[in-house]
């Protein structure tokens, strides 16, 4: 049997290695550091936790694009709808360091010319 203070480190590695998968997808360690601009329609809408996901037409290109935690899009400004099917948006982020992978985190989403920023102390 496992003494105490064994068994609790053992736990302790066990979750933080279960949390490091998260951590990787979900910081900004996957994506190049240049941003750029992608211009589209959204063509499917996934919002939540733990942050939403578009998917957005880009010239016949399906691309996923990555938005904040709801309470970070409301912060923004945008409001519910805003990010839509069928709605044209133009896009500020960074893309993902593999190239044949479509995604990019945005940092700032324009909607019919109006800025909403998402990571402010990105731009």
């Amino acid at each position: 049997m496992l003494r105490r203070p064994t068994s609790l480190g053992l736990l302790l590695a066990l979750l933080i290695s279960l949390s490091l998968p998260a951590q990787a997808h979900h910081g900004w360690a996957w994506a190049e550091d240049e941003p750029i601009t992608l211009s589209g329609t959204i063509t499917a809408v996934r919002l939540g936790n733990p942050h939403g996901d578009l998917t957005l037409d880009v010239d016949g290109t399906a691309w996923t694009v990555e938005v904040g935690q709801p309470w970070r899009n409301r912060r923004a400004g945008l409001e519910p709808g805003d990010l839509a099917e069928g709605i044209e948006i133009r896009v500020l982020g960074a893309p993902s360091r593999d190239a044949d992978e479509k995604r990019l985190k945005a940092v700032q989403v324009w909607i019919d010319g109006e800025a909403f920023p998402l990571y402010p102390d990105r731009l």
